[in-house]
């Protein structure tokens, strides 16, 4: 009986040390975030991404400053927590990257289809991330309001959530293989639940983000399509049907959480 006593202390104090531990490694990483959040390398984005919404440019030389991205032309403040959404003047529902490339042709004369077959981080795909950046800042801390007014609102929600589901590829793996259930992880990386609403600056309330891992700005289009790339899927396409589903559903579901983005991941 003693030494079985023994043994089960033993076991506890290993299971105890070895919580311990994992406590450790989750707290240290999220003390390394808390001291880069006050020189967040995003600022420079910022600040890149509003002189580009102000500056007369393109083959029209104008500027992205009568834009509609939902609220009136020209309203930035509160658009980001409420994308993706329905435009009537497309006839889509669009993110802010879709919407983006929408105003570029027209306002400015730029050539969409070339910019969304541009690799990211190359040429106007970097002018994305920027203007990514500063559009999600003026709506941080506002809490995420995806729309679902409109019957195709409604429809890319199902869409997506489909999406988010299905399993495919050589590694039979679907975005609810990492994100589905509560208590994931990637070896130090907790993974959040987006099947429903993670909370306060998680998940899609914390994208765009700045990467410490690759010293560049990612925009939520190009998470998503790193996503796909990871589970070994067929490139989805910039802007596509179902990134923007995905969208959707991962809005619709983090509703109310306050929005961070662009935040900081490693």
């Amino acid at each position: 009986m003693i030494a079985g006593g023994l043994a089960a202390l033993v076991s506890l104090g290993t299971l105890g040390t070895a919580a311990a531990q994992q406590k450790s490694a989750a707290d240290g990483i999220a003390e390394y975030r808390k001291m880069l959040e006050d020189g967040n390398p995003a600022e420079l984005f910022e600040a890149k991404g509003e002189d580009i919404w102000k500056t007369p440019r393109g083959p029209k030389k104008a500027s992205l400053q009568s834009c509609d991205l939902g609220l009136g032309p020209g309203v930035v403040k509160g658009a980001w927590v409420q994308m993706p959404r329905w435009f009537a003047d497309t006839g889509r529902v669009q993110d802010l990257e879709s919407r983006l490339l929408t105003c570029m042709e027209r306002i400015q004369g730029f050539n969409a289809a070339e910019i969304a077959a541009t690799p990211f981080g190359k040429g106007e795909q970097v002018t994305l991330e920027a203007l990514s950046a500063w559009i999600s800042a003026e709506s941080r801390g506002m809490k995420i309001a995806v729309p679902q007014g409109h019957p195709e609102e409604r429809h890319f929600y199902e869409l997506g959530k489909r999406a988010f589901f299905y399993r495919g590829g050589p590694m039979d793996f679907s975005c609810a293989s990492c994100h589905g259930e509560d208590g994931k992880r990637i070896r130090l990386q907790d993974l959040p639940n987006l099947t429903k609403n993670p909370g306060d600056g998680i998940g899609f309330a914390a994208w765009p983000a700045y990467r410490v891992s690759s010293g560049e700005m990612w925009s939520m289009q190009r998470r998503l399509n790193d996503c796909f790339r990871q589970q070994r899927f067929p490139y989805p396409g910039f802007a596509s049907d179902v990134t923007i589903a995905l969208g959707v559903f991962m809005g619709v579901n983090a509703k109310g959480a306050e929005s961070i983005a662009p935040a900081l991941k490693r």
